[in-house]
This record gives C-alpha cells, structure tokens and sequence, in this order.
C-alpha cells in the first residue's frame, strides 16, 4: 500500500548501482519495500532472500547467505570461499534484511562478494548504511498523512469489519496517525486496538502515554523513539498475562510455534494451558503475526516488538530461565527428529529442521557461551547429524561440531587423560569424523575418528567404538583401501548386531560394505546386502539410505549390463536425493548416469552430465573423493564419449555442462529416464503396427506397361 515513489526510485537505483540500501528506523516498512521492489526485477538467475535478524554470531554471516543461495557446498573451504565460487559468473539480486546487529561482518562479506562477482546485485535494508563504497543509500521516511491514514483504516477494516474513516472520528485517526508519526507498524498495532477502544480512547490513552514518557514536546522525540513509544503503549494496554508472554516469546529467533510457545513460555504466572488465548490476543493486536511454512502454522514478532520482549524479560531477570527452556524445546526436538529420521516421515522432519533452523541455531549459540551448557551443545550438535549430512549442510554442521569440542575449532592429537567420560562427546567426535570424511578432509576425520575410539574404549562405551569403527570404515573405502574397508565396516556391523542397534547410520554401513564388494568383484554379495537394505527401508519408509543402497544395485547392474536397469534406478534415487538437497547423492547418481547415457548410444549427453557433475563435484569436494575405483566409471564413460566424439566436440559438450544448475541437470536427467522408461512400449507399439500394416496391405499393382490387367 502507498510507497509508489519510493518504489520507482528503488527500480531506477537497482538498474545503475550493485548496491542499494534502505535505511529507516524500525517499524517504517524497510523489509515490505525492499521485498515489493525485489518483486519487480528480473535477474536472469533469480532473486534470493536472506533475513539475518535472528543472526547473532558474526561468523554465522557467511553460513546464513549460503543457507539462503542454496549452493550445497559439502566441501570444508570456508563458506566465504563457497559463495565467491557460487556467485561467479550468475546474474542475481541477493535481498539482505536485518543486518544491523552484525553490520561489520555482513559488510565485508557483502564488500568481498560484489568485488569478485560482477552479476552480483545486492538490495538491504537496515536501520543503517553498511558503509561500502558504491552504496546507494535511500532513507525511507514515514508515510505522509494521507497514507498513514489509508494504512490506518484498511488494518482498522481487518481488524473491525465495516470500519471507515468517516467524519465522525476521521479527525481522531489523523490525529493518531500524525501522533505516531506516520511509522507502519506504530500504526498497525494501534487498528489492533480498536476491537476494544475507539479512535478517540485511543488517541486519549496515546496522549497520556506521550505525556507520560516525554513530558510534552512531540516534536523533540526522535523517530525511534517514538516507535518505542508506541510499543511500550501498545503494551501497556496489554492484560498482565499477554505482557508475559509477549516478553517470554522473545526467546526465540524467528518462527516459533504454538506448542514451542506453550512449553517454553508456560508456567511461573502463566499457565501453559492459557498461552493459546493470550497469544491469540496477541495476534489480534498485531504483535504476533502468523505464517504458513513447509513445516505447518508458525508465529513471528517483529524484531522492534521483540526487542521490546527481550529489554522487559531482561528487566525482571528472567531471560536465564526462559533460555534454559528454549534450549530443552530445541535439544527435545533434534533429539525426537534424530529418531523420526528413520521413519516414513523423513520429509517432513527435513522441513521440520529447515524451518526450526534459527531457533537451533540460537540454542546451539546459547549452549556454547553459558558456563557448563557446553555438554548439552554437543549434543544438540550431535543429533542433528542427519541433518547436516543428509540435507546439504555438512559446512555448517562441522563449524558447531568443531565449536562444541574444541573453541579452538576442533580436536587435536590425543585425549587428556583426565577427561571425564561424556557419551555427547564421543557422538560429536564421531559424527565430526562422519563430516569430514564427505568433506574430503582426510586429516580431521582420522583426529576425530581416533579420539573418539580411544575415549570409547578407556570408558567401555560399545556404541561409540561401533561408530567410530563405522566412519573409519567408510574413511578407507573412498582412499580406496578395499580390504581395511571390508574388515572394519564387518566389525562395525557385528557390534550393532550386538548392540541391537538399527537406523539409517547401520543401513550406510550395509551399504558401504556392499560397495566394497562391488569394488573387489563380488557382484552377488553386494546385492544381496542392498537388497537387504531396500526390504528394511521399505519396512520402516526410510527413504533417504535408500537412494545410496540403488546407487550400488545401478552399479552392479551396469556392471552385468543391464543398462535399463541401472538407468531406472539412479532415476529414483536422483530424484529423492535432489528433494533432500543431498549434494553427494545426487553427484554419484549423475556421474554414473553419464556412463549408462554413454551406453545408450548418446555420447554428446553423456559429456554433457559429466560436465554438470564437474561444477557439482567443485561443492563436494575432491571429484570422486579422488579415488580410482569411485572414478573408473567415469573414465569409462570420458574415453567411450571421446572416441565418439572427438576431443574437441567432447570439451564443448563437457563445458556446457558445466554451465548448467543442478536443477536443470536433474530435471534433464529425470526426464531422459522418464522417456527411456517409455522406449520398450514405444518400440513395442511400433512393431505391432507394422505387423498389422503388412497382414492389411494389397498385393502390389503392376508395374505400368507390364500388359498385365487387374478384374
């Protein structure tokens, strides 16, 4: 509504300058314009939001902006790297809000990312510039009169059908909206008001408060204060019981919902069964709004309310507490998540854990700067190893691993004698190991790997020893050590027999000793193990470990040339794989998908997906984990393709390949599948066609001049 000016300004300052920041006080309609004149352009690859304000931790700058652009990078190189590598050579506008409370963090990132990628545009808005050159600042002042009012009557008909502006109190609204100094969200939360008090009660009870807060002289208070005027009112008119909760909802960053809100902020005055009602108030006065998310109905508080929240929590000393209970909520959540993982609701526990991101982040934050908190971090970071390793986030997951062991950044050499026996740690230890074998990163894997095995066997934990024992396996499975592979992973799988250990983490082991046998020519024995694999994932609608155990089966069956087959199978784990954004899967199903493309008689497409999976490989980390049973594949499928081709049409289809988006390849690729699935009955068809066609034909005519006659 309104801001037609400033929205033609913003498209004519994003069509000449890189960088363009909205500047304005809280509350004054910063994110609603940036995001309407974002909606307007038209980048060639997109526009891409990232919200910062539940960003607390500087160096979480970096990892927040991957988040957001999505590049999947599984690789240990620090995030800032992966987003200079990623934003080379693509034209987009990159939408940062709320980056006030880390300014000089986002600014030097921002700074370093526009310098070395020139289709890099950026639009921000803050409560200030962020100070690099080339920046366009456009401060954005309140709304005149006329829109306050417009703004005023249409919140004030949302929350009282049939309301107007009529002659009978338009000068009372005027009056409110000049008095609140035309800021949006001053002027939200007072239309809240009126499903109990008039324009005239609110302007009576908004003048005792000016007076109150500022002794006369409205046109001395500055903007932001007059916000924070305008809350605090608007608190004030709050009910004992919905002034608690809206200060004990400001625990949580970002979304937050409603059984969240019931356990954290419940009890000590407030009833969790009286939290509904009070957050409905809420919600009716325009403090709390309410979003639909992949993962079901979430609440927010605008970062100016929450503040608010947080300043008065603080005042009656109860942020300790309600921390403490936030972090249960979330260290509760990724621990049932953690067990729903191998289940069929493995979906939506990822959306789940994508949604809850800032608030796990915040608990993992709270938990690795409180005095001994830093056990329960380990934990919280230890059980969401499904999720950094299943859903793209493996750079992220090892900096809170790395942080919850070691403030230094992670283990190093060999455990302290004195240390005392913590389950959490030897999980964090090995689930960092599990990382950094992904990663490549072969040193920190074998540090952690070791630590956790010597600190499992000085305190007798059996279940750590099998982890630990596991992540080796698999660490000598990509450096090609095929026999300490077979041995290890045999172990491991015997000890969570004995254990009765069974979940997605036992699954990969099957699966990574089955790959083992493929390497050493024991095609029987890997497919029976993957198979074995697929029955239990079918059992218990695991879908994920699934699509690793169909990357074998492919293997074994292109192997035995079966190429329909195989092709069917990397086409139903590619597509899973993609949905869980598991870089790692989806590369392995696209190399070899190259090779049975190669098979199939196409060479110029098969070059073409080895190209997509160079540019994947560049965010996983070395091709192939540079090992040569992992790359003989590939090198089949180079040498069929070049022979075909010729070197010089192979390099051209090769680097456009490497042009293309992982959506784009995966889309190519699944449908190809899809039509190859189709060729049989096609083939089929045509065949009975032509039969039919030839019992249906006439005898042929005689040639002309033949003398021959017909009748």
């Amino acid at each position: 509504m309104g801001r037609t000016a400033e929205l033609a300004e913003l498209a004519g300052l994003l069509g000449a300058a890189r960088l363009v920041t909205v500047t304005g006080v809280g509350g004054v309609g910063k994110s609603r314009l940036a995001a309407r004149a974002a909606a307007r352009t038209r980048p060639r690859d997109g526009v891409w939001h990232v919200g910062l304000s539940p960003v607390r931790d500087p160096d979480l700058v970096a990892y927040a902006l991957a988040g957001a652009l999505e590049p999947a990078d599984r690789t240990a190189r620090p995030p800032r790297r992966v987003l200079l590598d990623h934003l080379a050579g693509r034209r987009l506008l990159l939408v940062v809000d709320g980056f006030e409370q880390v300014v000089d963090a986002c600014a030097a990132l921002l700074g370093e990312l526009l310098r070395h990628a020139p289709g890099l545009r950026v639009l921000a808005a803050g409560r200030r510039p962020l100070g690099l050159a080339g920046e366009r600042v456009v401060p954005l002042a309140p709304l005149p009169e006329p829109e306050a009012a417009e703004l005023f009557a249409a919140r004030a008909a949302a929350a009282v059908p049939g309301f107007a502006a009529h002659d009978g109190h338009r000068a009372d609204v005027l009056e409110l909206c000049r008095r609140l100094d035309g800021i949006p969200l001053a002027l939200e939360l007072a239309a809240g008001r009126l499903r109990t008090l008039s324009p005239a009660l609110l302007l009576a009870r908004l003048d005792d408060r000016f007076g109150l807060l500022t002794g006369g002289g409205r046109d001395a208070l500055p903007r932001h204060r007059t916000l924070r005027t305008a809350i605090g009112w608007s608190h004030e008119l709050c009910a004992p019981r919905e002034r608690l909760l809206w200060a004990r909802l400001s625990v949580f960053a970002g979304r937050f919902e409603l059984d969240a809100a019931e356990y954290v902020c419940g009890g000590d005055g407030l009833p969790a069964e009286e939290v509904l009602d009070a957050l409905t108030s809420l919600l009716d006065q325009s403090v709390v709004t309410r979003e639909e998310t992949p993962a079901g109905m979430r609440y927010r508080m605008l970062d100016t309310v929450r503040a608010y929240g947080a300043d008065w929590l603080a005042a009656h000393g109860g942020t300790a507490r309600l921390r403490r209970r936030h972090r249960d909520w979330y260290l509760g959540l990724a621990t049932w998540c953690e067990l729903d993982w191998f289940s069929p609701r493995q979906d939506e526990v990822a959306a789940l854990v994508e949604t809850e991101l800032p608030n796990l982040r915040h608990a993992l934050e709270y938990c690795l700067t409180e005095p001994d908190e830093a056990p329960a971090g380990r934990r919280l970071a230890g059980s969401l190893w499904f999720y950094w390793v299943g859903c793209g986030r493996l750079a992220e997951g090892r900096h809170w691993l790395a942080r919850s062991l070691d403030p230094d950044g992670g283990p190093s050499g060999p455990p302290e004698p004195q240390e005392p026996y913590e389950p959490a740690r030897l999980k964090a230890l090995w689930v960092l190991g599990h990382v950094a074998v992904l990663q490549g990163d072969t040193v920190s894997a074998l540090t952690a790997l070791l630590r956790c095995r010597q600190e499992a066997e000085r305190a007798d934990d059996a279940t750590a020893l099998a982890y630990a024992e596991h992540r080796t396996g698999c660490l000598a499975l990509v450096t090609d050590d095929v026999p300490r592979a077979e041995t290890l992973l045999r172990s491991a799988l015997d000890r969570y027999r004995e254990l009765g250990e069974l979940n997605t983490q036992v699954l990969m082991g099957q699966v990574e000793l089955a790959m083992a046998l493929a390497f050493r020519g024991d095609l029987s024995g890997a497919v029976e193990l993957c198979e074995e694999v697929r029955r239990v994932c079918g059992d218990h609608g695991e879908r994920w470990c699934l699509t690793y155990a169909q990357y074998v089966l492919a293997y074994a069956a292109w192997t035995e040339g079966e190429v329909g087959r195989a092709r069917e199978l990397l086409a139903d784990g590619l597509a899973v794989g993609h949905a869980f954004r598991d870089l790692l899967g989806t590369v392995l199903a696209v190399e070899l998908l190259a090779l049975v493309t190669a098979a199939e008689g196409d060479p110029a497409e098969a070059a073409l997906l080895q190209g997509a999976a160079d540019r994947m490989w560049a965010s996983v980390g070395p091709p192939l984990f540079g090992s040569a049973l992992f790359d003989a594949p590939h090198r089949l499928c180079e040498t069929m393709a070049r022979e075909d081709l010729g070197d010089a049409r192979y390099e051209e289809r090769l680097r456009a390949g490497r042009l293309l988006e992982r959506d784009a390849v995966v889309a190519r690729a699944l449908g190809r599948s899809r039509t190859a699935a189709l060729l049989p009955a096609v083939r089929e068809a045509v065949r009975l066609a032509r039969r039919a066609a030839d019992t249906r034909q006439p005898a042929a005519s005689p040639a002309p001049g033949s003398g021959e006659t017909t009748g």
